[in-house]
């Protein structure tokens, strides 16, 4: 029982002084890894990227003393943080300290819903993203991860469409308007060493070293390169216009914000007052409201995009100052820095004294030290069942993403893996997680697969990984002030490019052709309506109920005959002669409300097509369970074969089926007599039976009786 609820009790079974040291080292060797790729997701996730380093430090810890798994190492994952950018950014502006709870709040109900399945032992409802779901999904959105970063590889900033492939559209003509070449090279630089590396060190962490050269560069060559300037430094009265502009439509959403809460409110007291005038006049304002805020945010968005386009030569002024010119009219003979400079154009007001010009690329900047603040996320209900849907797909993707990492371990290391355990584990590490501000985790397969080939024999490896991040956070944070955002970008895209898996799709059609299909279906749907990544998965899901109804509703009704390898197999299929006097019909799957007519319409069938039936056998090998419309329809079609002047037989009655046919007394009606315990005996006794009077020689089943008994 104490192992029960503390599995990592168990690890120090036959645990020795050279286990530790290959714990220590797995999880020092994971945490070269984790730490770079952590802040990478984070800012995936729409989170600045130290939020990485808060998901990267209790989580892996808890999850692993808590889970069944020795080496799944857990923290921030590829499309666990995707989705989590997919769920909120409906709800608040990304890096808002609105959002950032929303994430923290994400994580807590994820983590809940995970432990709860865990604890009631439902694991298994993880079936519910069948395998081509899951594939077409993974697919689409791995390749929504790597264009989402592409902006910050080519040192481009758009707002975001409607659609995901509108914003890639959006940086694909920036990008050819002008590209920050110095970000460019960085990103390129981090791809050439990681891809280096893995192909002839592949021990060497790969991520750590590139992140590490690039942020030397990046520091030695003065990357980052900001300044901030009174307006009048620009020397453009178009510039100005703008800037006005578009100060005046930012400040015209604040009224607007603020009258939609009180709309808000009012609907909600309208609602518990049940006042139907009230309802219909708040829901009226409401509709109006976010009328005028779409137009000013449309407003905004034609502004922030035409400072945007604008670039600027920097001219150094006698004492020491710089006057900003746009590109084409810098006046002639004028010597310039040098530089190419923009206007940093956000979501907020653009303080006219304190105008930010980037004259570089980006960096992560100014990471808080010490350790995240720990608080419980606050519950508001209502932003709660808004976020129940995202919640409950994103953790049965990323349970499923970590119970499959750590079955694939555990068939090389032979340790006995609990999956309801293992939920038990994330959905803890999530909990505890949040409350050390955390976004949602799951296990991932490449630091798991780091940690395992590493040498880590227990879990304290993921302990020793989150003392690593805990001392980056505590001493070295400063050192990560000028690693490049597009560095981080390359860290993302070249981790899930592993995660396309073409030939998929190829073994799913193989399989079964609708698999194909739904696989397709559930990666194109995804890949069309991104960032709504959710809509790839209910759409698959969808589908794959209604193809296991259909089939549950339409079983496979085989007429068995003998075929020349003197086993019986479906006549249909085989092309093979049957007895004109016995249909030996086999029914697959349970029998139940929603199939037992189609028994009943086959075996109907059968008698209309077969003349000269007399005897019905039903193997009933398949059908593993029955309800009481499967009993009811069975007892309607034994009186009607017997009322038309045949007999019907069963073979091979399972023992949960018996017990029906006991307990309904159905099994007087058909005769014991008429139960067989295999297809062998029952051939055997009603196939003379069935031929009295005509010894037909040539009747398939002849040979069948003449094979000896088998025991």
């Amino acid at each position: 029982m104490l192992t029960k609820i503390f599995p990592f009790i168990s690890w120090f079974k036959d645990y020795n002084l050279g286990s530790f040291r290959d714990d220590v080292l797995s999880g020092l060797t994971v945490a070269m890894v984790l730490i770079p790729q952590s802040m990478a997701y984070a800012q995936l996730a729409g989170l600045p990227p130290y939020y990485g380093l808060y998901a990267a430090f209790l989580p892996p810890m808890i999850a692993s003393l808590f889970g069944s798994s020795r080496q799944l190492a857990t923290g921030p994952v590829a499309v666990v943080s995707l989705m989590t950018a997919a769920s909120l950014e409906p709800l608040a502006t990304a890096g808002s300290e609105g959002y950032i709870a929303y994430a923290l709040l994400l994580a807590f109900m994820v983590g809940l819903f995970q432990f709860a399945l865990g604890v009631l032992r439902l694991g298994l409802v993880v079936n519910l993203l069948s395998h081509p779901v899951v594939n077409g999904f993974t697919n689409a959105a791995s390749i929504v991860i790597a264009t989402s970063q592409l902006s910050k590889l080519f040192g481009v900033y758009v707002d975001k469409a409607e659609h995901h492939y509108g914003t890639i559209i959006r940086v694909v003509q920036d990008a050819f308007h002008y590209t920050h070449l110095p970000t460019l090279l960085l990103g390129i630089l981090a791809f050439a060493i990681m891809y280096t590396l893995r192909k002839t060190a592949p021990k060497i962490p790969n991520v750590l070293v590139a992140v590490a050269i690039t942020t030397v560069i990046s520091w030695a060559i003065g990357f980052k390169h900001d300044v901030s300037v009174d307006i009048s430094a620009i020397e453009s009265p178009k510039v100005h216009e703008l800037v006005h502009r578009f100060n005046e439509t930012v400040n015209s959403m604040k009224p607007l914000a603020e009258e939609r809460t009180r709309v808000a409110k009012a609907l909600d007291e309208a609602k518990g007052a049940h006042n139907t005038i009230g309802i219909l006049n708040a829901e009226r304002d409401a509709r109006v409201i976010a009328f005028k805020l779409d137009q000013l945010k449309e407003e905004a968005h034609k502004y922030r995009t035409e400072l945007r386009y604008f670039l600027f030569s920097g001219v150094e002024q006698p004492d020491g100052s710089i006057k900003f010119y746009p590109k084409e009219e810098t006046p002639e003979g004028v010597q310039t820095d040098g530089r190419t400079w923009r206007i940093m154009v956000g979501n907020k007001l653009l303080k006219k004294d304190e105008l930010v010009m980037m004259g570089g690329g980006k960096v992560v900047g100014v990471i808080p030290e010490g350790l995240p603040a720990f608080t419980v996320p606050q519950l508001d209900m209502k932003v709660m069942l808004q976020l129940l849907p995202f919640a409950i797909i994103i953790s049965l993707l990323g349970f499923m993403e970590a119970i499959a990492i750590a079955k694939a371990i555990a068939g090389k290391t032979g340790q006995r893996l609990d999956p309801n355990q293992e939920l038990i584990g994330q959905g803890l590490g999530n909990v505890l997680g949040s409350v050390g501000s955390s976004y949602p985790v799951s296990g991932s397969f490449s630091r798991s697969a780091v940690n395992f080939q590493a040498g880590a024999v227990s879990g304290l490896s993921a302990v020793f990984t989150s003392a690593a991040v805990v001392i980056t956070l505590l001493f070295f944070t400063p050192l990560l002030y000028h690693l490049p955002q597009s560095v981080l970008a390359a860290v993302i895209m070249m981790a899930v490019l592993g995660l396309i898996n073409v030939s998929g799709f190829i073994h799913a059609w193989k399989a079964q052709w609708y698999d194909g299909a739904i696989s397709i279906l559930s990666f194109v749907v995804t890949l069309a309506l991104a960032p709504h990544l959710e809509k790839g998965i209910e759409l698959g899901v969808a589908l794959s109920l209604m193809v296991y109804i259909y089939k549950s509703m339409r079983p496979t009704v085989a007429s068995l005959a003998r075929h020349e390898d003197e086993s019986l197999r479906d006549a249909i299929v085989h092309g093979l002669k049957q007895c004109k006097y016995m249909a030996i019909i086999r029914f697959d799957g349970p029998l139940f409300f929603a199939n037992s007519s189609y028994l009943e319409d086959q075996i109907m069938e059968r008698r209309q097509n077969m003349k000269d039936l007399k005897h019905i056998l039903i193997v009933a090998n398949g059908i593993n369970d029955m309800d009481a419309s499967g009993e009811e329809t069975l007892s309607s079609i034994v009186d009607r074969v017997r009322a038309a002047g045949l007999d019907i037989s069963f073979s091979g009655v399972n023992e949960s089926v018996m017990k029906v046919l006991k307990r309904t007394f159905l099994l007087e009606k058909i005769g014991e007599d008429h139960i067989y315990p295999t297809l062998e005996h029952a051939i055997r006794s009603i196939h003379c039976k069935a031929h009295v009077g005509d010894v037909d020689e040539d009747c398939p089943l002849m040979d069948v009786c003449r094979l000896p008994m088998r025991s």
